[in-house]
């Protein structure tokens, strides 16, 4: 039997990865892909507003943005939620840290990784998170790094799209078609229910991406219908055979 393909998602906040690439999560799920997501913070300081405003303490905070993050997973078919619970406002990983999250790429061995921007003025835990990542993804490619352990091969690193792209300089090369999950995706997104007023956001962002891609597949000769989508900009280059 073929080996279970898998994939890593590498999460800022406990939402993140629901806004961002919930439908690519769904959707892999369905395919039969193992999907991990490493959460490092739960955005109890920084992304929870809502919740402050009902004067919540912090612990309550951190335990409501737990509970929302782990409905949000079971919806989307996450195979493994990881939460580091490192603080956000500013994000900080020690060194420990660091290769507590190169443990977890080399055990998961994804096919393909998933992460925020590279630039990120608003939120410099988004663009710190993908800074980690790579320098993560580096170290369990690293065959001296605990010697004797499975060394990671090369995943594509995909940067999911951020709350105001031009300001981020993230422009998408791939367009994926999340309708057939997208009422998983629209549910998980209901389960943040501390960060309600992006649901609607995030619903027309899916049906603007759907328009980029049947447009970018053959528009109106011959191109493939879509309702909603996910854009990713991709870092590595592409090995093929063909074009």
């Amino acid at each position: 039997m073929p080996a279970t393909k898998t994939a890593l998602v590498i999460s800022a906040h406990a939402a993140d990865f629901v806004w961002r690439c919930g439908g690519a999560i769904a959707l892999h799920a369905a395919m039969g892909y193992q999907v991990t997501v490493a959460c490092l913070s739960f955005g109890e300081r920084g992304e929870s507003a809502r919740l402050w405003k009902e004067g919540k303490a912090l612990d309550e905070v951190k335990a409501i943005r737990r509970a929302e993050a782990e409905a949000a997973a079971d919806l989307l078919g996450v195979h493994r939620l990881d939460c580091f619970d490192l603080g956000d406002y500013p994000l900080h990983l020690e060194q420990a840290d660091k290769l507590k999250l190169v443990d977890l790429i080399r055990d998961v061995q994804p096919a393909f990784m998933l992460s925020h921007s590279k630039y990120d003025p608003y939120n410099t835990d988004h663009m710190y998170t993908t800074q980690v990542a790579l320098e993560a993804r580096m170290i369990a490619q690293a065959w001296g790094h605990n010697p004797g352990e499975k060394v990671l091969g090369a995943p594509q690193l995909y940067l999911f799209e951020p709350h105001q792209t031009e300001q981020m300089g993230w422009k998408p090369d791939t367009f994926l078609d999340i309708t057939p999950v997208w009422d998983r995706k629209r549910a998980a997104m209901e389960a943040m229910g501390g960060q309600v007023h992006l649901w609607e956001y995030y619903t027309r962002v899916a049906q603007q991406r759907a328009n980029h891609f049947k447009r970018n597949s053959g528009g109106q000769s011959g191109g493939r219908d879509c309702q909603y989508a996910e854009g990713f900009q991709s870092i590595f280059p592409r090995t093929v055979d063909e074009l």
